[in-house]
């Protein structure tokens, strides 16, 4: 592994934070508009409020505060109330937060004054508490840091279909539940978290060892069923189960949702009344539809939004009126329908009050804005001369920028192979700082050296074309896919233009989390193909910028004067891999 400086994950984990953890000192809010409190009998307004999908955006959370505290005002004035569920991936992507494993999400939340979080996929990025991100020690807790999370929270975290292999039932963690009844004043409410069937290859594989999932229907099913038994008069889920639809004008209206997501199979699998409202997540899209006489909410993702469902409830505990919102951005959009930055953010209005921004909260999540601004605005010697522009399912200048990346980090790799997934955000002109790759790459993955042959290659790359999902990137090599026969045929040459040959044997650079889940997962390689290494793959990045902006050019991509232009990494006219579009690729009846 000659060229690659293999060290110990470098020291960007934080202890969690006393102040961020206790009560730090804070200005007094400013008292909450409201009108003269109504005694509560009657039908009442029960409004759900559901976030999704945080991933550390600790800067979005004193503006939501503010919604929070006008919808609480309202419901206190009118007698009705408030319940605040999180469908769960609340803390991995940002500096702020990761460095603090998620611990400055829970103090903001505990302020905020949640009602129950969904565990999402990413809740188990983090593993051991410290800096390890997979268990090292025997007596390492490959789930340390989720549970310590818990332990810290007010509100109970909700996981009813992830299991003990060895038992077949849920994990006994501190402050963990599948589901769990609340007194809302007069409404007695049942809550239920489940997450998506993908956790076990859609997080690091070896934190989610010892535990397998049930489906989410089935337990959502048993728990309602349970609930409703024992008095719950609403059932509401937080579901880390989205799916996707363009329009949200109509609740009734489906037909621009996309219907093959897992939130679907989930719904149609549930019994008839069940469920009043699911506050979904993981898909990054928005919802704001009644399926199967089921309200459904989700709100984008990254402290963009948040869902509402108001709930008319008789004194008899009978829900006679469902009204759902369509997500609310907490800021206007910029020009490019962006959310603009938290700092710039002037939210206007909302329940008839202005939204204010809460110190309280800005307090509490400063140590750990502060613990990052070193590391976020670090300059890694190179500028860009446009944007870089990510796609999760499309062959994009970033997922080509980074198998390159890779592959100037490692001597001796023949190919390098990243996925859509793994790309969080595009990389921006300009002076390009280790807080911006931060964004685009926020997940501690490990450098994984396979050993593997030209045709494991092929079957990578053609399962790819004839499925959906993530599209994945190569470095080192281009691939020319055409149907022939009704099969797809597939080329691939290497950096010199030479045809990689079936029986080839070549070594392959990509991310721990992909050598043992998903595509190479799958390929089922001998015993010893796969090298872990202790070398984070961001950081290891972030060292063939810094030395490729002290070169004069000649790399693909290089201008003189350490610039990098998107337009090298990624042309549409001449793809890396080249195939018969639209992905699935389809080559026969």
């Amino acid at each position: 592994m000659a060229g690659m400086s293999l060290r110990n994950r470098p020291a960007l984990y934080v202890a969690a934070l006393a102040c961020v953890l206790a009560a730090c000192p804070a200005k007094n809010e400013p008292p909450s508009p409201r009108g003269p409190v109504q005694p509560r009998t009657g039908t009442i307004t029960l409004t759900i409020i559901g976030t999704n999908d945080l991933h550390g955006a600790v800067d979005r959370l004193p503006i939501l505060a503010g919604y929070v505290a006008n919808v609480r005002a309202r419901r206190a004035a009118d007698g009705g109330e408030l319940l605040l569920i999180d469908a769960g991936d609340m803390f991995q992507g940002t500096l702020a937060s990761n460095l603090t494993e998620g611990a400055a999400v829970v103090a903001a939340y505990n302020h905020i004054g949640y009602d129950a979080a969904a565990i999402g996929n990413h809740e188990f990025d983090f593993g051991p508490e410290g800096p390890a991100s997979t268990a090292i020690s025997p007596t390492d807790d490959p789930r340390g840091a989720l549970r310590a999370r818990a332990k810290e929270a007010t509100f109970p975290f909700l996981m009813a279909n992830v299991l003990d292999r060895d038992t077949g039932k849920r994990p006994m963690w501190d402050n963990v539940t599948g589901s769990l009844m609340i007194e809302k004043g007069p409404v007695i409410v049942g809550l239920i978290g489940v997450t998506t069937e993908a956790t076990p290859f859609a997080t690091m594989p070896a934190n989610f060892l010892g535990l397998e999932m049930s489906k989410p229907a089935m337990a959502i099913a048993a728990e309602a069923a349970d609930l409703r038994e024992r008095g719950a008069q609403v059932v509401v889920v937080a579901a880390h189960v989205g799916s996707k639809c363009k329009e949200l004008t109509d609740p009734n209206d489906l037909s621009s949702c996309d219907r093959e997501e897992e939130l679907f199979e989930m719904v149609e699998a549930l019994p008839a009344g069940a469920v009043d409202v699911i506050v979904a997540g993981h898909t990054h899209a928005a919802m704001a539809h009644r399926v199967n006489d089921i309200a459904v909410i989700e709100s984008y993702a990254n402290g963009r939004a948040f869902g509402r469902v108001d709930l008319r409830i008789n004194p008899s505990g009978v829900v006679t009126g469902v009204t759902i919102a369509q997500p609310r951005d907490l800021c206007p959009l910029g020009d490019g329908g962006e959310p603009v930055p938290a700092e710039t953010c002037a939210p206007g209005e909302y329940e008839g009050a202005p939204v204010r921004v809460s110190a309280e909260v800005t307090s509490l999540i400063a140590p750990a804005g502060v613990k990052a601004r070193d590391l976020e605005q670090k300059p890694l010697g190179i500028e860009l001369a446009a944007e870089v522009k990510a796609s999760y399912g499309e062959e994009s200048a970033l997922g080509n920028l980074f198998t390159d990346l890779m592959l100037a980090s490692v001597n001796g790799a023949d190919v390098a192979l990243t996925n859509g997934g793994g790309l969080r955000a595009d990389l921006p002109p300009g002076p390009l700082t280790y807080g911006s790759l931060y964004r685009a790459m926020p997940f501690d993955n490990l450098f994984a050296v396979v050993t593997l042959n030209g045709k494991h290659l092929r079957k990578m790359v053609s399962n790819n074309l004839y499925g959906g999902g993530a599209f994945l990137s190569w470095g080192g090599m281009t691939v020319k896919a055409t149907c022939k026969g009704g099969q797809l045929e597939v080329v691939m040459k290497d950096r010199a233009g030479k045809v990689i040959e079936d029986e080839q044997t070549l070594t392959l650079l990509t991310s721990d989390f992909l050598a043992t889940a998903g595509a190479i997962g799958r390929l089922k390689l001998p015993d010893g193909s796969i090298e872990i290494t202790d070398v984070i793959i961001r950081d290891a990045m972030a060292d063939a910028l810094t030395r490729m902006g002290g070169k004069s050019g000649g790399k693909p991509g290089e201008k003189p004067g350490g610039k990098l232009v998107p337009s090298k990494f990624h042309d549409p006219a001449k793809p890396r891999v080249d195939f018969p579009k639209p992905r699935p690729v389809k080559c026969g009846p």
